[in-house]
């Protein structure tokens, strides 16, 4: 009961709770407990939750299939670890950089019997989302990232449209960045002026609700096909030309905006996910980010929009139309 098949539900209907306030849930569901232990000792259905370590600031989850565990930052911190359950063997959970598209507290399946799938955190209009389920300790979904009902509940109320979801085959906690100028561009005096007055009177949403009147917005840059783009809800709004430095590959790079950083004179950003540069192939953050550089159009287009708690992913993957399905905003990897 993995497989989530879009039903035409205006957003609105969404945000007030227009669907039914309760349902009956399966014993499935029962298996759920908060802990005080060690990561690796956490067992099916257990999860940790410190939200006091960092109450404010961008949220990104990062789903690592080959620990089933679900790690939960706040302003590059992690405040929250999970046990989950990823898809089985021919209904494998895809990896890449996501975003949440849709959020429904009582989603029910439209496949699955009228299954309940609780606390949706939809990432693809085909079928992949974040949600409450059974944990048997191992894969077992039809593709989806099941949780425990408690904890599914708890980042229930911290995700908003557009929040960054990794999932990947490893896991690497996140690390401050700070770039000169405005990043994606040559650096220029007057600049980093515009960006801290653009910057004034903007504040990452507090959740999803409050992103309704101000989304947050994705620039996705691809080195393969020189392209970059710029996405709110799902909505592509802005595409421009990319000028990368060098013919090698750039990695797979996500980074949050904190705000400005002044003694630096720079925009501080939180890298969100990590490649190693064991074999050479992936360029450290601090690297890569330095060789892209955009188009004055979409430069000027992406100031005017900026904000804090704004994702901003480097990937060697094409942006091509055949790398995404409908709206989703899908790296794969």
């Amino acid at each position: 009961m993995d497989v989530l098949r879009f039903q035409s539900i205006s957003r609105r209907k969404f945000v007030t709770g227009g669907l039914a306030a309760g349902i009956l849930l399966p014993a499935t569901f029962a298996l759920s407990r908060e802990v005080t232990k060690e990561i690796h000792e956490l067992q099916p259905g257990e999860f940790t939750w410190h939200a006091d370590r960092q109450p404010e600031g961008p949220v990104a989850v990062v789903v690592s299939i080959p620990e089933q565990l679900v790690h939960v930052y706040r302003n590059g911190v992690r405040i929250a670890v999970s046990t989950c359950s990823t898809g089985k063997p021919g209904h494998s959970t895809p990896t890449g950089v996501f975003v949440v598209l849709q959020k429904d507290k009582h989603h029910r399946s439209s496949t699955y019997n009228n299954a309940p799938m609780p606390n949706m955190n939809r990432l693809t209009w085909s079928g992949i989302a974040l949600h409450a389920g059974k944990l048997p300790g191992y894969p077992a979904s039809h593709g989806c990232v099941r949780l425990p009902l408690e904890f599914s509940e708890r980042l229930f109320g911290i995700t908003h449209l557009g929040t960054p979801v990794i999932i990947s085959g490893s896991h690497s906690d996140p690390w401050e960045l700070v770039h000169p100028g405005m990043v994606l561009s040559g650096y220029a005096e007057h600049e980093f002026e515009e960006v801290v007055a653009s910057l004034e009177d903007k504040k990452h949403p507090k959740d999803w609700q409050e992103a309704e009147s101000y989304p947050v917005t994705s620039v996705i840059a691809s080195s393969s096909d020189r392209q970059i783009m710029m996405i709110e809800n799902g909505e592509v709004l802005s595409e421009g030309r990319l000028t990368v430095e060098g013919d090698y590959p750039l990695g797979s790079h996500v980074f949050v905006l904190n705000g400005v950083h002044g003694n630096a004179r720079g925009m501080h950003w939180k890298a969100i996910s990590h490649n190693t540069d064991a074999d050479g192939t992936f360029q450290p953050e601090e690297r890569a980010i330095r060789r892209v550089q955009a188009d004055d159009d979409f430069i000027a287009e992406m100031q005017r929009r900026m904000h804090p708690g704004m994702v901003l992913v480097l990937t060697d993957a094409p942006l091509h139309p055949d790398t995404r399905s409908g709206k989703d905003f899908v790296i794969m990897s």
